[in-house]
């Protein structure tokens, strides 16, 4: 497998805006009684190549989806898109969870499941392919997507790397 794209972004004037991929309540048994938990997977974007997911924690539900956001503006990461699409095909795995996301023409729109879909919408992918492959835990999901994403190479630095004309990056 290739390097994964690790270039951070810092949150600080982007507009993000926030989708609640799941949230699951934990139940802790104890002699005074049941105490509930919650826990809310979140993924924020700016709709324009910006992507992250944080998972927030709390014993109400919107203080756990507001640790997620906050979470989540930590782990921003930048995502190649050309012409609403992605440069290339890309297969990742986290867990038991692979997903594999294709570019597509214009006019296609997000064809993916569920929390592959809030990662792709929130990134700003109008036309992609995807499938998830294996677990449908949505954390596990919404990771691989992000690895996938993060290994994607935009075509100019592939051209830069291997020295050859962005044409033939293309064709061949």
């Amino acid at each position: 497998m290739s390097k994964v794209n690790l270039e951070k972004v810092k949150p600080g004037d982007l507009e993000l805006k926030e989708k609640v991929v799941s949230i699951n309540r934990v139940v802790k048994t104890t002699k005074g009684g049941r105490t509930f938990s919650f826990s809310a997977l979140v993924v924020v974007g700016n709709s324009k190549g910006v992507v992250g997911h944080g998972l927030g924690k709390a014993k109400e539900v919107q203080a756990a989806i507001t640790k997620g956001i906050e979470d989540a503006k930590k782990n921003l990461i930048k995502v190649p898109i050309m012409k609403g699409t992605i440069p290339h095909d890309q297969l990742a795995k986290e867990g038991a969870a692979k997903v594999f996301i294709k570019p597509a023409a214009h006019g296609t729109g997000v064809i993916a499941g569920g929390s592959m879909r809030a990662v792709l919408e929130s990134a700003g992918i109008t036309d992609v392919l995807a499938k998830s492959l294996g677990s449908a835990n949505p954390h596990n999901v919404v990771k691989a997507t992000f690895k996938a994403l993060a290994l994607l190479r935009e075509p100019i630095h592939v051209a830069k790397t291997r020295s050859i004309g962005l044409k033939k990056v293309f064709n061949g």
